[in-house]
């Protein structure tokens, strides 16, 4: 499961910017001025082989009683609580504050890993300049610089070196048939998905039970179907009562986003009476980004009319358009109406994403599909295409080789990817296409 990291501290010491560069992306908004940042934001970051989750916050003033600031000082425990480490950011330019004193005063009460970093220190030294910092309590400040990277990998390396990424664990699942298919339910709050986990282990008559995840309460219920293993991935906030399971609709994001990443296909779960909204939209995009099979299940079909149907395909065609591959199945959870269809969807999911594909038959479509259509010219040339093979799965990756190759257009590797599809009759899987020009021995000599 993936780490989370807290970015808290008092306004416009930085933390919108170091959230961009652990991010490596401009998904923060950042401006020179107080209290730009009120929700919390999530991101996902990679330092070498591990990944991670980074909350970046609000200002937080931990007395506030009133209006919007008391909003974002909840908003900030919530990510605190949220977090297996948090980064307490102070400004190393104007120094300690009044606030800073607050802040530390609550974070020593959260039980939580905490490292202080001193932001915008770019060009200070570390020793009498940072002493004052020591007063909060927090232990060795950190000095570091969000907007010209320094420190940042000493203080990643400092947060994650009590996680260890088990590189070798999706490779084991794929070559064991009877390792069970890791499931998660995902979607906005209130669409069903408490209603549907629950149809499914009343309907399978299975004793289900607690594995307690590793750095929170992560709980996954192993279950089985026409003798195929299956483990579902909390989403909804399952806890158990005496034996029966009780669902509860606890929206979290930490636990979506890590709920995706852990599992190997994705159920989302859409509503039919409000529609695809945009916060269904994002839960899509990290579906996609994450690379895992996926389903759209349609819930409460049955409690909209014809016109309402029609809208809601125009919708799924509009908003979801980046995920065509995967298929929609209408659903009502509490009727216990399609849940047949809906498993077959989902086996064959998973069955695509480890699909295994053998080199003479990827190269023999890839020489036909250039046969019946060639790539476009560049400049003078045309790009060679000469064979492929598979370089992963779940998702599926396939790499073709062959000369000029960084001058195909998407276009072309999206025709590509339809050939290849329509063969191996992939379903609800992504598949990536790289391209590997080979090396010219003569390019460097004149």
């Amino acid at each position: 499961m993936k780490p989370v990291i807290a970015l808290v501290g008092r306004p416009n010491v930085g933390k919108s910017t170091l959230f961009n560069r652990l991010t490596k992306s401009r998904d923060a908004i950042v401006a020179d001025f107080a209290g730009l940042t009120r929700d919390r934001h999530y991101g996902e970051g990679r330092m070498g082989s591990s990944e991670f989750i980074v909350i970046d916050t609000g200002g937080f003033e931990p007395d506030c009683t009133s209006g919007i600031f008391k909003e974002m000082a909840k908003q900030t425990r919530q990510a605190v609580a949220e977090a297996d480490a948090v980064v307490f950011v102070v400004d190393a330019r104007n120094g300690l504050s009044a606030q800073d004193h607050d802040i530390a005063r609550y974070l020593r009460t959260a039980n939580k890993k905490v490292l202080l970093a001193a932001n915008k220190a770019e060009g200070m030294q570390a020793g009498h300049q940072l002493a004052e910092f020591y007063e909060l309590g927090m232990g060795e400040p950190i000095a570091i610089s969000s907007a010209h990277g320094q420190g940042i990998r000493s203080l990643l390396d400092m947060a994650l070196e009590e996680f260890q990424v088990d590189e070798d664990e999706e490779e084991l699942l794929e070559d064991d048939p009877n390792k069970p298919i890791r499931l998660a339910v995902a979607g906005r709050p209130n669409v069903g998905k408490s209603t549907l986990i629950n149809t499914w282990l009343g309907e399978e008559r299975l004793v289900a039970f607690d594995m307690p995840g590793t750095t929170r309460d992560a709980i996954s219920v192993p279950f089985e179907r026409d003798g195929r293993k299956f483990e579902l991935i909390d989403t909804a906030g399952l806890r158990r009562k005496g034996k029966v399971f009780e669902a509860i609709e606890k929206f979290s994001v930490v636990k979506t986003l890590q709920a995706i990443s852990d599992a190997n296909v994705v159920l989302l779960l859409v509503d039919a009476t409000q529609g695809v909204t945009e916060q269904d939209a994002h839960i899509a995009g990290f579906v996609l980004e994450s690379g895992r099979a996926v389903v759209i299940a349609i819930n409460k079909w049955d409690a909209i009319d014809s016109y309402q149907r029609e809208m809601l395909q125009r919708s799924i065609e509009q908003r979801l358009a980046f995920l065509k591959f995967a298929p929609v199945l209408h659903i009502s959870a509490i009727k216990r109406q399609g849940l047949g269809p809906l498993w077959t969807a989902i086996a064959n999911a998973w069955a695509s994403a480890v699909c295994k594909m053998p080199t003479p038959v990827l190269t023999r479509l890839l020489l036909e599909a250039v046969q019946y259509q060639q790539p476009k010219l560049a400049g003078a040339f045309r790009p060679k295409l000469r064979y492929a093979h598979q370089g992963g799965q779940n998702p599926p990756i396939i790499v073709v080789h062959g000369n000029s190759l960084e001058h195909i257009s998407e276009s072309y590797k999206r025709y590509l990817e339809g050939r290849f599809r329509e063969h191996f009759r992939l379903s609800g899987t992504p598949l990536r296409i790289e391209m590997k020009s080979s090396h010219n021995p003569f390019v460097d000599k004149g």
